[in-house]
């Protein structure tokens, strides 16, 4: 993963508010779960949701589904597990070197 793309996401996750819609959208699993239930659980005003929301699609780190009425949110796995890589790809490699 590029630095990039990595600081950009990890920037939307600096927030409070998305990061704690974002822990809670994973803790969902890949269905993904309907906009009124994230609403719900962390008492956000929609307008306030849906801007958050819109700043985490606009990353890659959620995409969002219609089924009928119902507007889901979708975490993508594959980012997350891309910046949890981007973290620990090196990690330790200057150990025991002297600085």
């Amino acid at each position: 993963m590029q630095s990039e793309i990595a600081a950009k996401r990890f920037a939307e996750l600096g927030h409070i508010t998305r990061l704690d819609i974002y822990r809670y959208l994973v803790k969902g699993g890949r269905q993904g779960v309907p906009v009124g239930e994230v609403q719900a659980a962390l008492n956000v005003p929609s307008s306030t949701l849906s801007h958050h929301i819109t700043r985490l699609v606009s990353v890659g780190l959620v995409v969002q589904r219609r089924e009928g009425r119902t507007l889901y949110c979708v975490p993508q796995y594959k980012e997350l597990f891309g910046l949890i890589e981007f973290l620990q790809e090196e990690c330790c490699t200057n150990e025991g070197l002297t600085h």
